[in-house]
């Protein structure tokens, strides 16, 4: 059987919370420019496709990588439009045995943990999708102060032995086409969670996040590395 990996990467032109998000400053390059980066430094992946409704995203796109580009119709776009139109827009374009979604406002994923991903996808047989997750040992309630993973009484439990709440992070989702068309989502019935460290997860919502995340970028690359540079943090 053979494994064909294709990358999907949405990338709208209209941020509601950070103008511009996707093509934003980061680290000396658009924001866009570190996940595409990190997927073709990725060696089991076998194509890129941006989706987009942004000419200037589009442009920018295919002077630094190459990658195909999907113009995004008329009839998906907008802030409502699900994340699975876009995807099934995709896949009804190409041909691929297997899919990863991802997005821009990941900076921080690395070549290695797609790979590790990847490889724990395909060998657990018992599960149609891969998405990520970050883990979370805190005291959490609901809004009607009923305690979510814990006992609320005199014997406080250490944080280290409640029992994980598993965030999804939206840095990775592993599907085929088959998986997919059944559930018409991206996570299928029997999804697999994979556990991500919480920094290199980060996930940019908020101007608070790509703050964050672009201190951390420049903790691990240093301010404005350049592609060779990136890559030799990554293959160390």
């Amino acid at each position: 059987m053979s494994d064909t990996l294709t990358a999907l990467v949405p990338m709208k032109g209209h941020s509601e919370r950070i103008p511009g998000k996707n093509i934003k400053e980061f680290n000396g390059r658009p924001l866009f420019y570190w996940i595409l980066t990190t997927l073709e430094m990725t060696p089991t992946i076998d194509e890129i496709i941006v989706n987009t409704d942004s000419d200037r995203i589009s442009k920018g796109v295919r002077e630094h990588f190459d990658v195909t580009v999907h113009e995004r119709p008329q009839r998906i776009r907008g802030d409502e439009v699900s994340m699975n139109r876009i995807i099934e827009y995709d896949i009804d374009q190409t041909d691929s045995d297997w899919y990863l979604q991802t997005h821009c406002t990941n900076p921080l994923l690395s070549p290695r943990t797609i790979e590790d991903a990847f490889r724990e996808f395909r060998n657990a047989e018992d599960f149609d999708s891969l998405f990520s997750v970050t883990p979370h040992r805190k005291f959490f309630w609901s809004q009607d102060q009923t305690p979510i993973n814990h006992v609320n009484d005199e014997r406080l439990t250490m944080t280290q032995k409640l029992e994980p709440l598993y965030e999804e992070n939206s840095n990775m989702y592993f599907f085929s086409e088959s998986s997919f068309r059944k559930k018409d989502n991206r996570i299928g019935e029997s999804p697999k969670l994979y556990e991500m460290d919480e920094i290199e997860a980060v996930d940019i919502d908020e101007q608070a996040d790509f703050d964050m995340a672009e201190y951390f970028h420049k903790e691990k690359f240093g301010e404005h590395p350049t592609t060779s540079e990136v890559r030799n943090v990554f293959d160390d």
